[in-house]
């Protein structure tokens, strides 16, 4: 068991995961739970700090998700963000209500910079509010300790006690100094170390992985990307020649994707890799499918009858071994968070699997896989290789998936990649890709008219892709790829340039 953890109670808000990131980012350790968790069980898993999240309801209606009062008797410092100090307030005798002005976007914030959680921080200082209702009263032993022009109470704090309420939202990046209000609360207000390393990490990952497997064996499913290469990486220094990997060839792999993986991995690391041509499989179970949730459940469903089937040459794998990431599962939807897409890591696995899971990367960010991977001394030429998605090609195709949309996708893509690294791009970006929207469109080429397909260029910047911002290219590059696109790929006349970010759109189109 860890000796220092902070837990999170999930209120449903959408930056809960982005507190867990920030948390992390000091090198400490943290956990989430559901806000229900009662206190009797908190106390059991000895947290040396508690924060609640936000979230999108009122704390004053009817159903509003609660946690137990108990929490603020654990003598654990507790710090209450949106709708958490909205909670903590009304939980311990005061009172929330609709505000008169409600506050979305930066703001000026004042603060009491003589107390410990606001310690270094200018008197006044930015920050970002997203709340419709306020703390009107505050709790006995409370004062106000921020305010801004709308909010009187932005603030608040029961020092004695170590319970802290922000109605501001410190761990996005438009709170200007939100990370230092961070640290001081795990550092000053809750005396943690900021011991948690990737290293120690590894360590304790590989033991578990070890204990749990025994002489037992795992299988698991490579596909060149950062997540499976890591997860198998770090399964494989658990168990060593136990685990055995399966490099599945489902056809919506990029251009030469199996080849290079195959060659890869096995020079690299001398790992038992077998290579699995399914592509006939997977394209008839897509056959007619154009519904996205639908396609991601049969790709999902199909791999592990791909898995069930090789498995047999394996009598002791018990164990499936998949690179599930912290996105994955909060995408794929909890009892805190409407769904937003499933993940066929997550959301596609039958119930009658023959498979124990080990998913070593379940609780990580992607920033977090690329450190544990360094640690493991994966090359960055996997590494630093952009995010690609479990479905692969299918869900970068719009309607029904036929072999000539993935030809023509493939080529465009390869491309994409080839151009923004001749740009020294490809770093800098979190994904850029094409995407085949079945769209056709007048053209003119060689004085002939054309009606042919549609591209549309896609290209983000992120930290860990629960928020994305489309990327600004340079002109040129527009220019360069749009050109070699329909010069080389013959069906298409026409490429746009996707400008939306996440949110209101995901990264990818389905």
């Amino acid at each position: 068991m860890r000796a220092e953890k902070v837990l999170i109670l999930n209120f449903g808000g959408q930056y809960t995961q982005l507190i867990a990131r920030r948390i992390r980012e000091c090198n400490v350790y943290c956990e989430i739970l559901n806000c229900r968790t009662s206190a009797d069980e908190i106390k059991e898993m000895k947290p040396t700090a508690i924060v609640l999240s936000g979230g999108p309801a009122s704390v004053y209606v009817k159903d509003a998700p609660l946690c137990d009062k108990g929490i603020f008797e654990l003598g654990v410092p507790v710090l209450g963000i949106c709708y958490g100090a909205q909670l903590m307030a009304q939980l311990m005798g005061g009172k929330v209500s609709m505000a008169q002005v409600r506050e979305y976007g930066r703001v000026d914030l004042t603060v009491d910079n003589t107390i410990p959680l606001f310690r270094g921080i200018d008197r006044v200082t930015t920050a970002w509010m997203s709340h419709t209702d306020s703390i009107t009263i505050l709790p006995e032993g409370f004062k106000v300790i921020g305010s801004t022009p709308n909010c009187p109470v932005a603030a608040m704090g029961n020092i004695d006690k170590k319970l802290y309420a922000v109605q501001f939202h410190p761990e996005v990046e438009h709170t200007v100094k939100g990370m230092d209000i961070i640290r001081n609360f795990l550092f000053i207000i809750s005396g943690l170390k900021a011991d948690w390393t990737m290293e120690s990490l590894v360590e304790q990952t590989v033991k578990s992985i070890r204990e749990e497997v025994g002489d037992r064996e795992a299988i698991c499913a490579i596909s060149g990307g950062v997540d499976s290469t890591v997860a198998a990486v770090l399964v494989h220094r658990a168990i060593g020649d136990q685990l055995h990997c399966i490099l599945v060839d489902n056809g919506l792999l990029r251009l030469n994707e199996a080849e290079d993986v195959e060659r890869l991995l096995k020079e690299e690391f001398d790992m038992d890799i077998k290579k699995v041509d399914a592509q006939e499989l997977f394209m008839s179970a897509l056959k007619g499918v154009t519904e996205p949730e639908q396609k991601r459940k049969l790709i999902g469903n199909t791999f592990i009858k791909v898995f069930d089937r090789e498995a047999k040459e394996f009598n002791k794998a018990e164990f499936l071994v998949q690179g599930t990431l912290y996105p994955d599962v909060i995408e794929s939807g909890d009892e805190m968070a409407s769904t937003i897409k499933s993940h066929h890591n997550v959301g596609g696995l039958p119930e009658d699997m023959h498979f124990k899971l080990i998913e070593p990367l379940r609780l990580l960010f992607k920033d977090e896989v690329r450190q544990v991977g360094k640690e493991l001394g994966i090359p960055d030429e996997i590494l630093k290789r952009q995010p690609f998605p479990g479905p692969g090609l299918a869900i970068r195709i719009l309607g029904e998936v036929t072999e000539q949309k993935l030809d023509i996708l493939r080529r465009a893509d390869y491309i994409v990649t080839r151009e923004i690294k001749k740009a020294g791009l490809y770093n800098e970006l979190w994904q850029s890709f094409a995407i085949l929207p079945d769209i056709h469109s007048v053209g003119v080429m060689g004085d002939e008219r054309t009606y042919g397909e549609t591209i549309v260029l896609r290209a983000v910047t992120s930290s860990d892709g629960m928020t994305a911002d489309w990327a600004r290219l340079p002109y040129d590059v527009l220019d360069r790829i749009s050109r070699q696109i329909i010069n080389e790929v013959y069906e298409v006349n026409r490429v746009v340039y996707d400008i939306t970010s996440k949110p209101p759109a995901t990264i990818e189109w389905e």
